[in-house]
């Protein structure tokens, strides 16, 4: 494929509102889970929620479109002058040549239960519940196609937890195409009592902060995020220096288990090589694998032996997930961002709060924050049902 660059790129989580906020998070060692306190969620859990989003309003003629879906969105796009990036784009390409493609698993859904929760007699929803702009899966891109004042081709993409790293791939193929000149890729993700529950009801969910790739793992914690990119072609792109590159991106499906990984991490595998493919690179110029490590021991387990299957014993590796949590359909744009910042700042973050490394691993996990000079990133996103999806991430000048 054709490198594409990341002229503006901004992520939002637990951690903090952009950038900045993420990389002194990072930094200072300091991580986004706290106890549960979601609204009417009695779990005995940790969650990485942003704070400020039940007050958080969005302006005018935006107002119809409000949940909290959207407010994290909204609150994303105003960090790191993304928006003003956006901008410049519609400018350079004009409206209907900028695409938007973003990834989400439960787009407003917390929306729908705030309704359902306030039905009147006859068991109808509330009356100011509106699905088309909240719950709906394109309800998502549709919202920030109007807030970017963008009219170019735009889709949702709903694959589980690979949502927001195959978008990157869409646009990709679009922008080869010519169906577009740049993109806005991105996804995002807010917490609800469907995710929450529904992981605890599959024993998933861990009692304690997630220990990605430990010997005493137990689950996952659940997050909140958005991330977001604007993915333009190098000859089309201005004030790029030093932009992240998207050099490669890799799919499968493998279809072994509805929730299950298959055991020896077979269509992760193909993921992998399907980016180092399309990059034109040998896994030795990997210099940091970012794990999907999600903190659940068959998770793990399999995506490490994917990563032994493809770069061998011994390679530096981390999940960021004991940072803020497992952000579902958010966590590929938001391990983008974590890549881009790697890159950077030349800091491999630490999987957080992992101490004894499982003895059946094989990669180099990263136990504390490590300082090196970083060229090229994988980021993987592994989804429910075999959905996989992996992404190149390198540095320019």
């Amino acid at each position: 494929m054709h490198p594409l660059l990341a002229t503006a790129w901004t992520v939002t989580s637990p951690l903090g509102r952009g950038r900045g906020a993420t990389f002194e998070s990072f930094s200072s060692g300091r991580g986004g889970l706290t106890p549960c306190d979601f609204p009417h969620a009695h779990l005995d859990t940790w969650i990485g929620r942003v704070p400020g989003l039940e007050s958080y309003r969005l302006p005018g003629t935006l107002a119809p479109w409000d949940c909290r879906n959207h407010r994290l969105a909204h609150l994303a796009l105003g960090q790191d002058g993304f928006r003003e990036a956006c901008e410049r784009a519609r400018a350079r390409h004009g409206s209907a040549h900028v695409g938007v493609f973003l990834g989400t698993s439960t787009s407003g859904i917390e929306h729908t239960e705030r309704a359902y929760r306030e039905r009147d007699e006859s068991g109808a929803l509330a009356r100011w519940f509106d699905y088309s702009h909240s719950q709906d899966m394109f309800a998502l891109p549709a919202f920030v196609r109007e807030s970017l004042g963008l009219s170019g081709p735009a889709l949702a993409v709903s694959t589980a937890c690979s949502s927001s790293a195959k978008v990157f791939a869409t646009a990709a193929r679009y922008i080869e195409s010519g169906l577009c000149r740049a993109a806005v890729v991105g996804g995002v993700d807010s917490l609800c009592l469907m995710t929450l529950y529904g992981f605890h009801a599959l024993q998933l969910v861990s009692d304690s902060p997630c220990r990605p790739a430990d010997a005493q793992r137990n689950g996952i914690n659940l997050g909140e995020a958005a991330g977001f990119a604007l993915l333009e072609r190098p000859g089309d792109a201005v004030d790029a220096e030093a932009a992240p590159i998207l050099l490669g991106y890799g799919e499968s499906g493998d279809a072994y288990h509805m929730s299950a990984p298959h055991p020896e991490g077979a269509g992760a595998a193909r993921a992998m090589r399907g980016a180092l493919e399309r990059a034109g690179l040998a896994p030795s110029e990997i210099d940091w694998v970012h794990l999907h490590g999600t903190g659940t021991p068959a998770n793990d387990l399999a995506e490490d032996r994917a990563v032994r299957d493809v770069f061998g014993a011994g390679q530096a590796s981390s999940s960021t997930k004991g940072w803020c949590g497992h952000t579902l359909g958010a966590a590929g744009a938001l391990g983008f961002g974590f890549a881009a910042l790697a890159l950077e700042h030349g800091l491999i973050p630490a999987s957080l709060n992992t101490r004894n490394v499982d003895p059946e691993l094989t990669a180099d996990i990263v136990l504390e924050n490590r300082t090196a000079p970083i060229r090229r990133v994988m980021v993987n996103a592994f989804g429910f049902g075999g959905s996989n999806a992996s992404l190149i991430v390198g540095r320019g000048a």
